[in-house]
């Protein structure tokens, strides 16, 4: 898996990635990280949709945007992460997993994904990522933004 610390430079430079996952938390505004480069990148599309009520970040939602050429991958999934605060480990083991099977049935072969805010340390976070999503693409064709310390456990 290959990992990028989240900023405009990342998201630019992402050139073999059939699509983007970022997780959206429902009290995450504004958007963050990845999710928030990705955002000023589609000139505030993703913004827009949440900023009307279409997409609100409740657990469960998915959303599939085109990028519209603001990146050089062609979709964006969001999915909705529910509140920061009570995102557990298992929790977010079950939003990669039905994450990794949407992606899946859409077709998508590689992706790069952005975890959602929240209170989980980054152990927890890596054996997620690492248990629950990665298995499910072929051989580095998956990448996750994250911070420094994450990156060094994957």
């Amino acid at each position: 898996m290959n990992s990028f610390e989240p900023s405009l430079d990342a998201v630019d430079t992402l050139k073999d990635i059939d699509a983007l996952c970022v997780f959206v938390a429902d009290d995450d505004r504004p958007l963050t990280g990845a999710a928030g480069y990705l955002d000023w990148r589609m000139c505030g599309s993703l913004s827009r949709v949440l900023l009307q009520g279409f997409f609100k970040g409740d657990r469960g939602e998915q959303l599939l945007m085109p990028t519209s050429g603001g990146v050089p991958a062609v979709k964006l999934f969001a999915v909705g992460a529910g509140p920061s605060k009570s995102l557990d480990a298992s929790t977010l083991g079950l939003l990669l997993e039905s994450s990794a099977l949407m992606l899946k049935r859409a077709g998508v072969q590689s992706v790069a994904v952005s975890l959602p805010k929240c209170g989980l340390d980054d152990a927890a976070k890596a054996e997620a990522v690492k248990k629950r999503f990665v298995p499910s693409f072929s051989p580095g064709t998956t990448a996750l933004f994250a911070e420094k310390a994450l990156r060094a456990l994957l």
